[in-house]
């Protein structure tokens, strides 16, 4: 009984709309009646229903209750019809759904509203921060590299001529709205078969979609509908790239997958062909975004790709938005090999020629249990160089934000929970400044 009767005040709770709608019906009703009233008498009808409803409580209820009683009971039976209209609505369209649709349609009406975030990277790294982002907001634009050539999206790249969706599909899974039996289907890997072990589906979903709608674009939207996911996902560019790399011993590696294999150093990373162009909608998600996220994932591998096509360093870095990036909590083998996170922020501001970020958030606590098989694998916990990094010109935001299972990664959760903080922060002091600044407004869902 009294779970059942908090979820009735659960009507009341702001963001979802439905008081100023039963407000308007009750004003509705009264306006109704009294037009009939004015009608009937305006007719020379003899008909009063006070009178009537006087003559029919006398002796029974006393007169003076009767405005009272007829307020409320008419408030309750408005809240209640409207209230089953709408549940018959709702159970129409999704028969089957055993969710709380007043809680969904609550959180979704406050994700709305939440603060216009852009994240960009590629690999495990970027989906693992969408997944704790996406409780705070849904207005969320994931811009992904499109450079991976191995596993099963490098066979699809060569194969078909798609952009490779192995990322994009990830990115897709972080952001669906629940963890329902598409999503795993989407995340289901072929483990035999003529040609289809080691596809996922979604990878052959969305080439398959790419060549039905004739877009890579168009297909990712599409499985983003699908999905329900709160955002969207974009790729850097539809252009056919292939990532090359210059090694400390001036011999040059193309593709991806020997980059990362490689364990000399890198000296440049750059793009084949030079020239490609992004895609409007990632322009447009820069300059209205109120935060831009860099990371976590690969430095040269998931990060560089996205800022070597044309136009997006430039943006982002005449960008007003709060400008974080996310350095890795372990280094690579080859690729940053002995790198701390100034090391990291250095290698990005030789690449691009200027300084893209303000903050850098650096995990501060090592991994214990993992540590020496990471050793064993030529993996070191990333320095935090506070100092160094200060000494950039840059604020660090130092938090504990790792998770150690089997690997050694950011914990979604933390990782967001220290984004939105720190954000909530920044914006809160803009609009001391500037009245007309919001806070992000889905901070309260994941506390």
């Amino acid at each position: 009984m009294i779970e059942r009767t908090g979820k009735q005040y659960k009507w009341f709770l702001p963001g979802l709309g439905v008081k100023r709608w039963l407000l308007l019906a009750i004003v509705g009703g009264a306006l109704l009646i009294d037009g009939i009233t004015r009608f009937l008498a305006s007719e020379g009808a003899d008909f009063h229903i006070n009178q009537t409803v006087d003559q029919a409580a006398l002796g029974r209820i006393p007169l003076g209750w009767i405005d009272w009683i007829f307020m409320v009971a008419g408030a309750i039976f408005v809240f209640i019809g409207i209230r089953a209209w709408f549940r018959s609505i709702v159970a129409a369209i999704t028969p089957n759904s055993k969710d709380n649709i007043l809680e969904i349609l609550v959180e979704r009406r406050t994700l709305g509203k939440g603060a216009k975030i852009l994240a960009i990277g590629g690999g495990t790294g970027l989906s693992t921060l969408l997944r704790g982002l996406k409780h705070y907001t849904s207005n969320i634009t994931a811009v992904v590299t499109v450079t991976d050539d191995g596993g099963s999206s490098g066979r699809l790249k060569r194969e078909l001529g798609v952009p490779p969706p192995g990322d994009i599909r990830n990115c897709l899974v972080a952001l669906a709205d629940s963890e329902r039996l598409i999503t795993e289907l989407f995340q289901y890997r072929f483990s035999e078969g003529n040609g289809l072990a080691g596809h996922s589906f979604g990878n052959l979903l969305l080439a398959a979609l790419t060549a039905v709608t004739g877009g890579f674009d168009t297909a990712i939207r599409e499985s983003s509908q699908v999905l329900a996911i709160r955002g969207r996902v974009l790729p850097s560019t539809l252009s056919a790239v292939r990532l090359c790399a210059e090694l400390e011993d001036q011999s040059i590696v193309e593709g991806e997958t020997k980059i990362s294999a490689s364990t000399k150093r890198i000296s440049r990373v750059f793009l084949d062909p030079l020239h490609c162009e992004p895609l409007q909608e990632v322009v447009d998600a820069i300059r209205e975004a109120d935060a831009i996220i860099l990371g976590p994932g690969s430095l040269y591998t998931s990060i560089m790709p996205n800022l070597l096509v044309r136009g997006i360093a430039d943006e982002i870095a005449r960008s007003k938005a709060m400008r974080i990036y996310v350095c890795n909590v372990m280094t690579q083998p080859g690729e940053t090999h002995g790198y701390g996170a100034a090391d990291h922020v250095l290698a990005i501001n030789t690449l691009i020629g200027e300084r893209l970020f303000d903050y850098v958030l650096v995990n501060d606590m090592p991994p214990h249990r993992l540590r020496e098989r990471y050793a064993a694998e030529g993996q070191e916990p990333v320095q935090p160089a506070i100092e160094a990094l200060r000494t950039l010109g840059l604020k660090p935001i130092v938090a504990s934000v790792i998770s150690e299972s089997d690997v050694v990664r950011h914990d979604s959760d933390r990782l967001a929970q220290t984004i939105m903080a720190n954000l909530a922060e920044v914006m809160g002091r803009e609009a001391a400044h500037h009245p007309r600044a919001t806070l992000p407004a889905a901070s309260a869902l994941a506390e």
